[in-house]
């Protein structure tokens, strides 16, 4: 048997400007961009060099969802994103104004720092050991 994620959704409040905050400030590739409706989009983000799972941007329906853009874990870091260069990255991201809300820190197992996306979602910024 062969499982694998696919795709996580993330909660977004547009479509454009979370398309820009992925693809301009972190240099995620656009995957897909397909309309489903008037309202709706397929929308497909991932890091440069992944080839697997993507975040599948979701425009947030309704009272409840929008309650919910930028805190779908209660303020607990939600994704890991690794590198293979820390300084590089984090770097890159604060020249492009994303906020880190934990400095960089060497830890056992890496080199880690917290950001925040567009929304307030907490990411780590990980180059593992």
């Amino acid at each position: 048997m062969k499982q694998y994620i696919a795709h996580m959704a993330l909660l977004v409040s547009d479509y454009d400007e979370a398309i820009r905050f992925y693809t301009e400030k972190l240099d995620f590739t656009l995957v897909e961009d397909t309309r489903l409706s008037d309202a709706k989009r397929w929308v497909l983000v991932r890091p440069p060099g992944e080839k697997g799972c993507c975040l599948l941007l979701a425009k947030a329906d309704g009272a409840k969802q929008e309650q919910c853009v930028g805190n779908q874990t209660g303020g607990r870091v939600f994704l890991f994103l690794y590198t293979d260069d820390f300084q590089r990255d984090y770097r890159k991201m604060k020249e492009r104004g994303v906020s880190f809300v934990r400095p960089p820190k060497e830890e056992a197992y890496g080199t880690v720092a917290v950001f925040e996306d567009l929304y307030g979602n907490l990411w780590d910024l990980l180059e593992p050991r």
